[in-house]
């Protein structure tokens, strides 16, 4: 920075579409790009009520100084995609072109794949029987201390609460996958089509590590990560030769409103905090950053990769 101002990595005519813009990952981007100059189309689906917390929100996006069209409606549909193009290419004009897309859609189910059949532990019980107090009074100040962040007692603490009704089956697998899948292929390819990426593009999706571990009720998500990191790779190797780097963040546990729907996310929290050399969740801002870093000039050589952003939550065996 030089006198206060943040560096111009972008300009006016490199434009950057966000889907799922209006919230955690895909909001963070879009303040990170807009303060670097980029231009922004943000892409989101929200009720009224929503958007006295996201107005302002878009309002300092134009407070960088840089033109933002927001589209409040179902990035998921056919015909409102190519709506939103073509209001995109006109409002770019001649000269802009779509330097950034990135696939930030949290729209999937999160149900069981199956009743869940509790594994009975006696650990409570003989604690209190130990410390000489009831085994109730013992949950009842666990429950307490763990929701006010003591994460080491996410094993004493009150068990999530799963649904036992409904079921994941075909068509809520479907829909999952497509959403927070491969719906990015679509947006990609008629970019292409249209001739509306940059000659030196990104694209980006989300991951995390629900793709290799398996959470209760995160099944179709999960399923639906693996599919988009499958769809990157091909696309990968099949755009590059139009200039375009495709590319998948993997973020650690962030605490998102995607993952507060997460039934158990209290605990995940927990061991994630315990699990992470930093003793911290990754945050939105940790994934924007990286996501403006691979989106210069510089970072053109990646391609094709799955890139962890997790402070090392990932690979560390060791609880804090």
């Amino acid at each position: 920075m030089a006198g206060g101002r943040v560096k111009q990595d972008f300009n006016r005519d490199q434009w950057a579409i966000v889907l799922g813009g209006s919230s955690g990952f895909g909001l963070a981007t879009a303040h990170k790009l807009a303060e670097h100059g980029m231009s922004l189309c943000v892409v989101h689906r929200d009720r009224r009520g929503a958007m006295a917390r996201i107005e302002p929100e878009f309002e300092k996006i134009r407070g960088a100084g840089v033109p933002l069209i927001t589209f409040n409606t179902n990035a998921l549909d056919p015909g409102k995609r190519d709506e939103i193009l073509t209001e995109l290419k006109g409002a770019m004009g001649a000269d802009g072109r779509v330097r950034v897309l990135l696939h930030s859609i949290a729209f999937g189910n999160l149900k069981l794949i199956a009743p869940e059949k509790p594994t009975p532990s006696s650990t409570p019980d003989d604690l209190a029987d130990r410390l000489g107090v009831s085994a109730e009074r013992l949950k009842a100040a666990a429950n307490e201390l763990f929701e006010a962040g003591a994460d080491g007692l996410h094993t004493l603490a009150e068990r999530p609460n799963y649904p036992n009704r409904s079921y994941i089956d075909d068509e809520d697998l479907e829909r999952t996958i497509y959403s927070m899948g491969t719906s990015v292929l679509g947006w990609a390819q008629t970019l292409l089509e249209r001739g509306l990426f940059a000659e030196d593009a990104r694209i980006f999706g989300l991951t995390s590590e629900g793709n290799e571990v398996a959470w209760k009720g995160y099944a179709a998500v999960a399923a639906a990560k693996v599919a988009l990191e499958s769809i990157v790779r091909s696309m990968a190797v099949e755009f590059a030769p139009y200039g375009i780097r495709s590319n998948v963040i993997q973020a650690g546990v962030t605490d998102t409103a995607a993952l507060q729907a997460i039934p158990g996310s209290a605990q995940l929290k927990a061991q994630a905090r315990q699990r992470n050399p930093f003793g911290r969740l990754t945050t939105p801002a940790d994934v924007a950053n990286v996501i403006y870093l691979l989106s210069t000039a510089e970072a053109a050589w990646i391609n094709g990769e799955v890139i962890r952003v997790d402070g090392g939550e990932h690979i560390s065996g060791v609880l804090r």
